[in-house]
């Protein structure tokens, strides 16, 4: 079975063939993904790597956590399941203050 992993703090100029390579070190690469801003096509500086077993994904973790890669160091944990997010935009209240009219009245 596959295992995905989160890996963060990558340099904005790392390719998805560098992460490939490096992690294809240690096993079978069923996929890579690195995260950019819909807008503007920008590296968000995460990705993840989805390995072809879980004992080559604990490998990754143990090997390439902390990794130097581009003069940064590495990021690689399991990933956590995505959170579902709620409908219907941001919700309301004020938390400590801010401008609220209704926590001003006399």
């Amino acid at each position: 079975m596959s295992k995905k992993l989160y890996v963060g703090n990558l340099s904005y100029d790392t390719t998805e063939t560098q992460i490939r390579d490096l992690f294809a070190g240690v096993g079978e690469v069923a996929s890579v993904t690195l995260i950019t801003d819909r807008e503007t096509g920008r590296a968000k500086g995460f990705g993840f790597v989805e390995m072809n077993s879980d004992e080559h994904a604990q490998d990754a973790i143990k090997r390439f956590n902390g990794y130097q890669l581009d003069n940064r160091a590495l990021t690689v944990n399991e990933a956590r399941p995505r959170e579902e997010r709620s409908g219907g935009g941001g919700g309301g209240g004020s938390y400590g203050g801010g401008n609220n009219r209704s926590n001003n009245r006399y």
